[in-house]
Formats: C-alpha cells, sequence, structure tokens
C-alpha cells in the first residue's frame, strides 16, 4: 500500500482553441474529477498569466485527496498536468480525458507511487 500516487502527463501540439478557452479547462476539470472517483475541494481554479513562451492558462482543483494541476502553454499547445492523489486512480482514465477535450498529437506520462521512508527511531526530537 502507497501514500500517494502521481501521474505526470506531458501533451503536446493540442487543439489549440481548447487550451485558450477557460470554460473548456473548467469543463474538462469537472468531468475528469468526477472519472477518476474523487471529491473535489472548492471550484477549480483558472487563470490566464505569463507572457511569451510562458503566457497561458494554469489550473488548480484542490481534492479532498490531493490536487490536479496543469499548465496550458499557447506558444507550443502544450499541457502539462499532473494528478496526485492518495486514493488510487486510473491513469488511462486521465489520459482518455485529455484526448477527448486536447487531442494532444503526441503523449508523455509518468506513474509514480509515492511513500515517505519509514524513518522512525532513527532521529530523536527534542
Amino acid at each position: 500500500m502507497y501514500w500517494g500516487y502521481h501521474l505526470i502527463l506531458d501533451s503536446a501540439k493540442c487543439f489549440p482553441p481548447n487550451i485558450r478557452c477557460k470554460q473548456t479547462i473548467y469543463n474538462f476539470t469537472k468531468d475528469l474529477v468526477k472519472k477518476i472517483d474523487m471529491v473535489p475541494y472548492g471550484q477549480p481554479q483558472i487563470q490566464h498569466f505569463g507572457s511569451g513562451n510562458k503566457a497561458g492558462y494554469t489550473l488548480v482543483q484542490l481534492i479532498e485527496t490531493s490536487n490536479i494541476c496543469a499548465h496550458f502553454v499557447e506558444e507550443t499547445n502544450d499541457m502539462y498536468l499532473d494528478v496526485f492523489s492518495c486514493k488510487p486512480f486510473e491513469p488511462k482514465d486521465v489520459e482518455n480525458m485529455v484526448e477527448k477535450y486536447f487531442q494532444p498529437k503526441h503523449k508523455n506520462s509518468m506513474f509514480l507511487t509515492r511513500q515517505a521512508p519509514n524513518i522512525t527511531g532513527i532521529f530523536e526530537l527534542k
């Protein structure tokens, strides 16, 4: 059993109008949270900022078991998504939602299991 499950998904050459649309990003977030059976904590924060090759929307959705974060890069039409939760989820469900909303030409993903080392007894706090 692990403490956390972390999907890192880099998506290249997404459908440009969708990564530039706050409402599309909002709908994606709501559907993703439902699809992976998470409980949202508040509304998603979706802000457009940055300049030059850093400009684009950034998404932060807190979930009861951690968070979903993404940045959408307008210059390259790329998306960088992180889903972290201490409740297990299916990475393929996340990838399918990304396909549905953003149609990337290429994807690179890494799925990590997270567990802090058990160091009980090694250090004594005073």
